[in-house]
């Protein structure tokens, strides 16, 4: 997508339509203008509906971004390929790494304690081994970061778990067009975080959490999927009628049914296979 392209998506909602075209070029929102030329309409009992109408078209500044998307996209798939094709590490008595990431909350149960991505910071002071694994973590990712030529900081922080007495460590990557280390819908984010998990905890021997953020992307991408969950669900409640969003991988499906687990009218549920895998909300 260069400077000055503009593509155009209709959908239900004038966010779904915006969510999909974004989903579709692999970008984020802060480097598109959106234009709404429709709304849409839900009709009456289902007569004279029309889909939302909008148009979204690259910010000037972002064209050095998209000149560098064949060597992301080189950059992504080797992530996404490594990650694939390594052993899963499984620890006595719990998921292991690959497990708990494709780990889904279904019709809104809560996820693992070791699924959890968006954790409150811990109060606790790191013991001994804790700064074991906070230097091995440290010195892996920031050798992955060297191998593929990106210039960043990392920041190391420490998370409790509201639902488990365990914490998880935080490593968010800080710097300048990192969205290559994003990926389209996340995937390659979630491929390095499986990887930098996969070889701490076959180091050290024993299951520990870590989380591996960019530039604090988890989170925004959190909140913006429970405001568009919470959109949804009005619309169940007012129509009747059940809605899907888009297909998205486990991890961001977890977060739409964590957003609605505990909505008095609604409920979720997940349908369809492998990458069509998508979330339903429906009414109770």
């Amino acid at each position: 997508m260069n400077e000055g392209q503009s593509y155009e998506y209709r959908a239900k909602t004038v966010e779904a339509a915006v969510d999909e075209g974004l989903r579709q070029l692999g970008v984020s929102r802060d480097m598109v203008e959106i234009e709404v030329f429709d709304e849409g309409s839900r009709g009456i009992l289902g007569i004279g509906a029309s889909d939302a109408h909008v148009r979204l078209t690259r910010k000037a500044d972002e064209l050095p971004r998209a000149a560098k998307a064949e060597e992301e996209s080189d950059v992504s798939a080797g992530i996404t390929a490594v990650a694939e094709s390594a052993p899963e590490y499984e620890a006595p008595g719990s998921l292991n790494a690959k497990s708990a990431e494709d780990h889904e909350a279904v019709d809104g149960g809560a996820p693992p304690a070791q699924a959890q991505d968006s954790l409150p910071e811990s109060d606790v002071e790191p013991d001994e081994s804790d700064g074991e694994l906070e230097d091995l973590a440290f010195d892996l990712l920031n050798q992955m970061l060297v191998h593929l030529g990106i210039e960043a900081e990392i920041e190391v922080a420490w998370q409790d778990n509201p639902e488990d007495s365990d914490r998880s460590l935080c490593l968010n990557v800080v710097g300048e067009e990192l969205g290559v280390l994003i990926g389209r819908n996340g995937e390659t984010l979630a491929s390095m975080q499986y990887l930098i998990r996969l070889m701490v905890n076959q180091e050290l021997h024993r299951w520990k959490n870590i989380v591996v953020d960019i530039d604090g992307y988890k989170q925004r991408r959190a909140e913006q999927l429970s405001q568009l969950a919470h959109r949804l669900a009005e619309q169940v409640v007012a129509s009747g009628r059940p809605a899907s969003l888009e297909p998205m991988p486990a991890s961001e499906r977890r977060l739409v049914h964590i957003a609605l687990r505990d909505h008095e009218h609604v409920y979720t549920s997940s349908t369809g296979e492998d990458t069509r895998r998508k979330v339903q909300i429906l009414l109770k």
